[in-house]
């Protein structure tokens, strides 16, 4: 009995994300969230592009608002790079019709970025990301994870982030 506890413990703990691997598959859809147009996600997209992906708690929202002007400011083919930002919608308490709202006013601000609602703190669960946060992900062209930081990022993490993006385009 203690092993079927102990086996059931391990499955449902998160797999925390390893540079130079493609991570574990994700989907949201349904109960889960979905993009801000109804379509479900999956993170099988993060490839053949270079792909950088924001996971926000909507408290934390400006936390990294220099990342993004930073990355439109360089104009990058979108050919050959994309953007995603998922948001956190359990971890804060705000509701869902206003963090939707203004999910739409980001959409026209970005409009390359792929929006995606995560009402149950799925990419947490499954991917171990801070939660109450705010994470940046590089994806290269292979799906490979080459670039994670949580909180804010410094100036030098936003140079590197750029760089690796222009090394991998």
């Amino acid at each position: 009995m203690k092993l079927l506890s102990l086996l059931l413990i391990m499955l449902n703990m998160a797999v925390a994300l390893e540079l130079g691997k493609v991570p574990t598959h994700i989907y949201i859809e349904g109960e889960r969230g979905a993009q801000i147009n109804g379509d479900a996600f999956s993170s099988k997209i993060l490839k053949d592009k270079v792909y950088v992906l924001f996971y926000v708690d909507p408290d934390e929202k400006e936390m990294n608002e220099h990342v993004s002007t930073a990355l439109k400011a360089e104009k990058f083919d979108r050919h050959h790079y994309g953007s995603v930002a998922v948001i956190n919608m359990a971890a804060t308490w705000l509701p869902n019709f206003a963090i939707a709202s203004k999910l739409k006013k980001k959409q026209e601000k970005y409009p390359d970025t792929l929006y995606v609602k995560d009402l149950q703190s799925v990419l947490v669960k499954e991917w171990d990301l801070a939660d109450d946060s705010s994470n940046v992900l590089l994806f290269d062209k292979n799906g490979k994870l080459i670039f994670l930081k949580e909180g804010k990022l410094s100036d030098t993490d936003v140079t590197e982030l750029i760089s690796l993006v222009k090394a991998k385009l």
